[in-house]
């Protein structure tokens, strides 16, 4: 089933998320203070791929530097990504075939929120 959902999640735009949050990455990567947010968003990258038989993993000791970049993260406005996430989950939600794309979307709001000391985990694990 998790086969057949990231199908449908990469042919019905799931791609393109994934490409724009790649070369947003990417141009972060360029600068030297970028990098840190940068992987952050290459990690994201990752979890739009595929985004179904996946989990984020919120860690509950994560340091205070995740803590630090994940204050700064939200301070530069990248808490609109995860409102953006967070309106299409209720768009989707409201059918009971957009269930599964609403779920998706709520994993990539937790990680688009605080991206640093989370982590992407296989659920079947």
């Amino acid at each position: 089933m998790n086969l057949i959902g990231n199908i449908l999640w990469f042919v019905l735009g799931g791609f393109l998320v994934a490409i724009l949050y790649f070369l947003g990455g990417l141009l972060l990567c360029v600068t030297i203070i970028g990098i840190p947010f940068g992987v952050q968003l290459i990690k994201i990258a990752g979890l739009a791929v595929c985004p179904f038989g996946r989990d984020v993993d919120m860690m509950k000791d994560a340091g205070c530097l995740n803590t630090l970049f994940n204050i700064l993260w939200m301070a530069f406005g990248w808490w609109s990504v995860a409102l953006i996430h967070f309106i299409l989950a209720a768009i989707f939600a409201c059918t009971i075939v957009g269930i599964p794309f609403a779920k998706a979307h709520w994993r990539l709001m937790k990680l688009s929120m605080m991206p640093f000391g989370s982590a992407t985990v296989d659920k079947r694990k």
